[in-house]
């Protein structure tokens, strides 16, 4: 944007009314309208401003605590549909164009406004009153589980109204499927968009797909109350919708579906990613000073999406269900339409959960709170240390150090569940106060020696737990494969999987405890999660040669779950997305282009999602006959996401020539969008071709600040991620470390985000050197 100057000359001393008449950029991406062509020849445009964008789109004071009433008034070609955040209040038809008049809207910050115009078909649903629109380009229509989306939309605004006891804030509720969109979905009031890709199956999806499209939905719900109701009133607060969407996306999920394990899914989906990101020197406090809206992008991550909703978990466990209801309610009612700090959340959460005589201790609580949770960087990692002497607990001490030198001195004030965990009994849950570096837990003392401990259960608090050593050895004896309850069982393979990435357990002991255990393991959120973390401690971590003598058989197993009918549908899909990643043997690679033709996988009709996914394999593994089984795909497949996936698929190919093209093109090509981009970096960076890739990573990390001003606000995180994660290698570790150095001066924020992304790549380095 560009600072338009208003002399003081010229300002009435009463109220002012400015007009300007502007152009605004149309693109694929890098604009604030994005334009999508489709093949049938139809056109879609439609605005995103957020973080600070609104500015490109029209003249405003560009930042969220000024908020005002918007008034829309579209014209477009008679046959296109056009909505916008308000309703429709009346249409003019006038010569092959249709102009659309729209109420003026409840107040709003600059980035939540939006509209959109082009040849969408409509599908409507009403209940109890409300109506609700979802718009689909014509192209995708029929693909569109129009009537599932909209009930699922229907079920998330009838439960956040009651939980926060207030009505939809705002006039209507429709709904996007945006085409390219680079993020899963942004919380417009009355015009919320979801990724298109992610809400149309085009085959079969697992449960986890169809439990995060629900999670999309009722993150981007609960985002009209937090967020576009009541707005953070600067970005360095970001984590104040963001987190609250998803942790309240989570006991909405647990509320509406306890069948599906809401808190399960709450782990899987925050704690590793938080815990991965907080752990790394390039870590930030979820308070994020800003001294510039153009740096706001910069605040989205981990931090703000992951370890936010897991500090709100630990929030509502200190305080309890009631008093955290009644203060969420409190904030809600006190600045409705307006703006709010962490202060305010916390000051209205601290009063709900006062009684007589106690508003000095819950202040003192909060503001310990406050300190550690919100202005702190990093995390704490809490020891098991466990002494058993004649059958009995002798001593349980749980001992707290940061993670991080930057996090300074001292604990952080928790409350946590332990649990003793007795073979054939009850297990035992003993809640503890995590208030010294040190802390005893007195009421283990005396009980029977456990058959492990673990320091967290339930998830309450926010800390990586080192497990005690005998603990992990009956772990590996059978107690991991016996324990019941699956969200107790995600959370312990998390924790030796923490073990492994901090170098204290070896990365083949622990994908032959997974390839022993994996028969066993029947929940097929679980499942998925164990074999990723496999082939990864087989394929990165582990030296080449154990690599290499551990292949066949991984490769034998995924391939015999893949065929095993008897198992469930979800299981199965990962057996074979595994074994099609993983493919690298003669035999292997035979079977996938023997599938490409069949009528099956995996005991289901075989569709082009996998048939790319295999195609994707057999190019980055320069198979004899990928070209001409790509071109074969790309003719079999016309479809939009057809075109995407060949995209995706050309920069797989293992090539120089096609290498140096691609990243060009990522730089030079307007007319490429952001969904592309991104979905190509990963396969760019295939670790089978880090020879080819390596002398990009330099010019990609000076790209940098390149990237950050003219690319959305995730697409750094995949940049890097990408770029750095694709290598393995000391050489290019030596790469990053170079750039740091080479770049005193380069912005802090920059600076952190290469540091998050290079973390992993140094832990892979050290353990790859044990």
């Amino acid at each position: 944007g560009h600072h338009i100057r208003v002399p003081a000359s010229a300002l009435l001393n009463t109220e002012n009314s400015l007009e300007f008449s502007f152009v605004t950029d149309i693109a694929a991406s890098g604009a604030s309208i994005i334009k999508t062509h489709d093949t049938d020849g139809s056109d879609y445009l439609y605005t995103l401003l957020v973080p600070a964008d609104a500015n490109q789109l029209f003249p405003c004071f560009d930042q969220p605590d000024l908020k005002a009433r918007v008034t829309f008034h579209l014209r477009a070609p008679l046959e296109w549909n056009v909505l916008a955040n308000g309703s429709v209040a009346r249409i003019e038809t006038g010569a092959g164009t249709r102009t659309t008049h729209f109420t003026e809207t409840r107040p709003l910050s600059t980035y939540l406004i939006a509209f959109a115009a082009g040849s969408w078909q409509r599908a409507t649903s009403t209940v109890n009153g409300r109506t609700i629109s979802v718009l689909v380009r014509r192209s995708r229509f029929k693909e569109a589980d129009t009537d599932s989306i909209l009930a699922l939309n229907h079920r998330a605004i009838t439960w956040m109204e009651q939980y926060f006891d207030r009505a939809y804030p705002f006039e209507k509720f429709d709904i996007l499927l945006a085409p390219a969109f680079p993020f899963g979905g942004m919380e417009h009031p009355g015009l919320v968009m979801y990724n298109e890709n992610s809400f149309i199956f085009r085959d079969r999806p697992t449960l986890a797909r169809r439990l995060g499209r629900f999670s999309t939905i009722l993150h981007e719900v609960a985002h009209q109350w937090f967020g576009d109701l009541v707005t953070m009133k600067w970005f360095d607060d970001l984590w104040l919708k963001e987190g609250f969407a998803t942790y309240m996306a989570a006991k909405a999920q647990w509320s509406l579906d306890s069948t599906t394990g809401a808190w399960k899914t709450f782990y899987q989906g925050n704690k590793p990613t938080a815990y991965g990101v907080d752990q790394t020197t390039g870590t930030n406090s979820l308070w994020q000073k800003l001294g510039n809206l153009d740096q706001a992008k910069s605040n989205y991550g981990p931090i703000v999406y992951n370890k936010a909703p897991s500090v709100l978990k630990q929030l509502n466990y200190l305080v309890g269900e009631e008093a955290f209801q009644a203060g969420v309610r409190s904030f809600l009612a006190t600045h409705a339409y307006a703006n709010a700090t962490w202060q305010d959340l916390l000051n209205s959460v601290g009063k709900a959960a006062t009684t007589p005589g106690s508003a000095a201790q819950w202040t003192r609580t909060m503001d310990d709170f406050g300190k550690n949770f919100m202005l702190r960087p990093g995390m704490p990692i809490v020891e098991q240390h466990l002494t058993i002497k004649n059958g009995k607990i002798t001593a349980l001490d749980l001992v707290q150090r940061p993670a991080q030198p930057l996090s300074g001195t001292g604990p952080w004030p928790m409350r946590t569940d332990v649990l003793l965990s007795y073979a054939g009994q009850p297990a035992v849950h003993i809640p503890v106060e995590l208030r010294n570096k040190t802390t005893s837990v007195t009421a283990a003392i005396g009980k029977p020696a456990p058959q492990f401990v673990f320091a967290n259960s339930n998830d309450y608090g926010y800390f990586l737990t080192i497990l005690d050593t005998a603990s992990v050895t009956a772990l590996e004896d059978g107690a991991l494969g016996a324990v019941q309850d699956p969200f107790l069982r995600t959370m312990l393979w998390g924790a030796l999987w923490d073990q492994v990435r901090d170098a204290q357990y070896d990365p083949i002991r622990f994908a032959r405890l997974a390839l022993s255990e994996l028969p066993r393991e029947k929940d097929e959120q679980i499942f998925p999660s164990i074999l990723s973390r496999m082939v990864r401690a087989a394929t990165t971590y582990a030296a080449d040669s154990a690599r290499e003598m551990l292949r066949p058989r991984i490769e034998d197993a995924l391939w015999a779950g893949a065929n095993n009918t008897a198992l469930p549908f979800g299981i199965r899909r990962a057996y074979i997305d595994s074994y099609i990643g993983l493919a690298k043997s003669d035999d292997a690679l035979a079977k996938l282009t023997t599938l490409l033709n069949a009528d099956s996988v995996a005991g289901e009709p075989m569709k082009d999602p996998t048939r790319w996914s295999i195609v994707d394999r057999l190019t980055v593994v320069d198979y004899k006959d990928a070209p001409s089984l790509l071109a074969t795909q790309i003719l079999r497949d016309t479809t939009p996401d057809g075109r995407r996936r060949a995209f995706t698929a050309g920069a797989g190919r293992k090539n120089a020539e096609v290498k140096k093209d691609y990243f060009a093109r990522y730089f030079s090509d307007k007319s490429l969008n952001e969904d592309w981009a991104s979905g190509s970096l990963g396969i760019f960076n295939s670790g089978d071709h880090d020879e080819l890739t390596l002398p990009y990573l330099r010019p990609a990390l000076d790209s940098l600040p390149y990237i950050q001003a003219n690319r959305r606000i995730f697409f750094l995180g995949s940049w890097l991620g990408a770029f750095i994660g694709g290598h393995k290698s000391e050489a290019a570790l030596k790469t990053v470390q170079q750039y740091l150095a080479d770049n005193p001066k380069l912005a802090l924020d920059l600076r952190q985000k290469v540091l998050q992304s290079a973390d992993d790549l140094e832990r892979t380095v050290k353990i790859r050197k044990r």
